[in-house]
């Protein structure tokens, strides 16, 4: 045997000899390293089953900056929008859960037994009336969007916006100018209406709907007489099905998620933000920090289990103001402030501009009409002088 092949049994052997004075004394050490071995090797396996092991840094500063930045460099070309009620509250629209001007804290005056009642499917099927009321208060048509409705425009009309899912049933991103593709409502809207009979289903305009609840008559369907309900997602109804198919189509193509004016407490939406690839950036702009979940939340795929202030934060940006605010910060990053105000100002002027020919019109018509009445009075007159 070569002095070579003598040296490598030799290193072999030692390798192959436990090194009995490296040993502890105390077995516990042992133990422990065992324990922390069996539990990386589960949180790797959660991590690699269920998808929550941490992607690739985009970012190169958790800040809204750091959002600019990304946004500019030319990587980031397909945005998705979530928003809530929160973005519509600068329009005079009341959320639902704050306290004291939230909608849920003034609803004393419907005498519902709870105040989610008056979102109930079947509650509203035995006493339609507080919903009605409600809708007469908060009508589409009566607000104006807000900036963070043209932000969102802005990022269509830049080719940057892949969808937007609105929890809200205001229509005021349509207002805004967004259209039926960029759109998805994921709790329904008022732009239609149908009748709630399982065999009937006939649907109406917004028009038809909107005379029916400022004239103060319960919406009943033509063909059937049963109640028509605007198309909006009460609790014990089905969310729209394009929620879900473009849900699955959307999500995984998504390199900026933005979520703005939304609690995040409402399932299955919430659980939308957990659906983006894992090295997707996610900036929030609220007037507080929400979609962080627990370990069993995220175990289950609700929650989000957003991360903004842990060692191991590495995608997510909370950026706490109103969203106006928060997407004119935005803006003046990128350098879309003036166009953004622009376009609020241009857009406000013709939605009051519009407004005022139809008030104009309704008083010619009202005018008419009592022209008309006089007439008939005087005519009515002359008749009986006659006789």
């Amino acid at each position: 045997m070569s002095e070579s092949q003598e040296q490598a049994k030799r290193a072999e052997e030692e390798t192959d000899t436990p090194d009995l004075q490296g040993e502890s004394d105390d077995s516990s050490d042992e133990g422990e390293a065992g324990g922390d071995s069996e539990m990386d090797f589960l949180r790797n396996l959660f991590s690699r089953t269920l998808g929550l092991s941490p992607g690739e840094k985009v970012l190169d500063e958790l800040s809204l900056e750091g959002v600019a930045r990304y946004m500019q460099s030319g990587k980031c070309k397909s945005i998705i929008c979530m928003v809530g009620a929160g973005i519509s509250t600068s329009a005079g629209i009341p959320d639902f859960r704050s306290p004291g001007t939230g909608l849920y804290a003034n609803l004393r005056k419907y005498n519902l037994p709870y105040p989610e009642a008056i979102f109930q499917i079947d509650y509203f099927k035995k006493h339609p009336e507080p919903f009605f009321a409600l809708a007469r208060e908060l009508y589409p048509g009566q607000f104006k969007p807000t900036v963070c409705h043209y932000f969102i425009r802005m990022l269509k009309d830049k080719g940057l916006l892949r969808r937007c899912y609105s929890q809200n049933i205001d229509t005021l991103e349509r207002v805004a100018g967004l259209q039926g593709e960029d759109l998805v409502e994921a709790h329904g809207t008022f732009h239609t209406s149908h009748c709630v009979s399982f065999f009937c289903r006939k649907e109406y305009t917004m028009e038809w709907m909107k005379d029916k609840i400022f004239s103060e008559d319960i919406p009943k369907c033509e063909a059937c007489n049963n109640l028509v309900k605007p198309d909006i997602v009460f609790f014990g109804e089905n969310l729209p099905t394009r929620f879900f198919s473009s849900m699955k189509q959307d999500f995984p193509n998504c390199d900026l998620l933005i979520i703005m004016g939304t609690s995040l407490q409402v399932q299955p939406f919430a659980s939308l933000v957990s659906r983006v690839p894992n090295n997707c950036p996610r900036l929030l702009i609220n007037l507080e920090k929400t979609g962080q979940s627990d370990f069993a939340s995220s175990l289950l795929g609700f929650g989000g289990g957003m991360d903004f202030d842990s060692d191991k934060a590495y995608r997510d940006v909370a950026h706490l103001s109103t969203c106006d605010d928060g997407c004119l910060a935005l803006a003046d990053l990128l350098g879309w402030k003036a166009e953004l105000e622009e376009l609020v100002k241009h857009e406000h002027a013709l939605i009051d501009s519009r407004d005022a020919k139809k008030k104009g019109e309704k008083s010619s018509q009202s005018s008419g009409a009592t022209e008309k009445a006089k007439g008939a009075e005087s005519e009515a007159g002359k008749s009986d002088k006659t006789e």
